[in-house]
């Protein structure tokens, strides 16, 4: 596979995604191969419709062959899966709204994602849109991406490491590191106490 090797830490992600940005469609294709599998288990768990995972799998490919260039260049790990999460609601919304319109007079669950899918899926919609979600945006992107994979989405700190490339230690530390500046972000967003002692 072409591409320089800048650093040690994600760079063949990094340069992939470069290359994407450039139009580049083989780096496309490796960075498919690379990510979708377990992009795949892991919209299978939130979701049982093979059709609809296999769908937001695609649509999340696509948003990334346009938008390749808006990568930070950190790890393309949690960017991928933020960008899924995200196909994934509006895919349920989409959903929702035509059994609503199919079914009007009846109440009927369909082939739908599963109820709890459903559930995981108005949480990762109410954090992009709620308070928490102000107070994710005002910390790093390094310690959000640890707090999304760990809190969100129910990682262990192996799975955590193994998905955006770095050492297990650096999991905990960082996910110490995120709680604080999340709890200080969303003192300043909600200035409310919110509930009693830690």
């Amino acid at each position: 596979m072409g591409g320089h090797r800048e650093t040690d830490e994600g760079d063949s992600d990094a340069a992939l995604l470069r290359a994407v940005a450039g139009g580049d469609s083989a780096a496309m294709a490796a960075l498919y191969d690379r990510h979708a599998g377990w992009l795949y288990a892991r919209l299978a768990r939130r979701c049982a419709d093979p059709e609809v995972v296999r769908e937001v799998l695609q649509d999340t490919f696509v948003t990334v062959w346009r938008s390749a260039d808006s990568h930070r260049g950190e790890d393309a790990g949690g960017w991928l899966w933020t960008i899924a999460a995200r196909r994934l609601v509006d895919a349920w919304r989409v959903q929702q709204r035509t059994a609503r319109l199919r079914t009007a007079p009846m109440e009927e669950a369909g082939d739908d994602c599963p109820p709890t899918a459903s559930a995981e899926d108005r949480v990762l919609a109410g954090l992009e849109y709620g308070d928490v979600g102000t107070a994710l945006d005002r910390i790093s992107p390094e310690l959000r991406e640890v707090l999304r994979a760990t809190v969100v989405d129910g990682l262990t700190t192996r799975e955590t490491a193994r998905l955006l490339g770095i050492p297990e230690g650096t999991v905990k530390s960082r996910a110490m590191r995120a709680r604080a500046e999340l709890r200080a972000a969303l003192a300043q967003v909600s200035p409310s106490p919110m509930g009693g002692p830690a």
